[in-house]
């Protein structure tokens, strides 16, 4: 794996309608505010300290990861599925290439953000009390596919309990593999 090139964590408040604090080092970066109508998630607002406000809408459907990402301009930056209710991957198109988040490969809570090329992105990796995060990012990342991702992470923490089998896996031990035995 990996060096961790930045850290952020999380404060999350509220019961309802919950507000995730997002931090870097020690400076707040914003507030990311989950609304729901009934029982769904039906929008959620990042207000960043400085910057440009973000919306994540639910798209019609009843998969509970079908979510797009929107500007204030109203410009769409990216969109999210569950193909399965059985499948824990979740799609996330943002336009220019596909990435995946799945469950942790360990029996760990938790998320990786995962890109078809490149590998893992980040993980976001929740406290053991409490509904605080921490977000340990590998590679370089736009920040509105992180604050994505976390979106749809913290969504669905229970469902991360048990450990993904992903293709990807398979495939870093085939060439570890490969490259080990060619060596003798």
């Amino acid at each position: 794996m990996a060096d961790v090139i930045a850290h952020y964590r999380t404060e999350v408040s509220g019961l309802w309608t919950r507000r995730h604090t997002v931090w870097k080092d020690q400076e707040k970066l914003g507030v990311l505010t989950v609304e729901r109508r009934g029982l769904l998630v039906s929008l959620a607002t990042w207000r960043p300290e400085k910057g440009e406000v973000l919306t994540f809408r639910r798209d019609p459907g009843i998969l509970r990861s079908q979510f797009s990402l929107w500007t204030e301009g109203h410009e769409w930056l990216g969109s999210s599925l569950r193909w399965s209710f059985l499948r824990r991957e979740i799609s996330i198109s943002t336009g220019n290439k596909p990435h995946r988040v799945l469950p942790l490969p360990s029996f760990r809570r938790g998320w990786r953000l995962v890109a078809p090329k490149t590998g893992e992105l980040l993980r976001i990796l929740p406290g053991l009390l409490g509904r605080s995060a921490r977000i340990e990012v590998y590679r370089k990342v736009d920040f509105e596919l992180l604050l994505f991702a976390y979106l749809l992470g913290s969504l669905l923490y229970t469902e991360s309990l048990w450990p993904a089998h992903a293709a990807e896996d398979e495939a870093e031990n085939l060439s570890a593999s490969a490259g080990s035995a060619g060596g003798r």
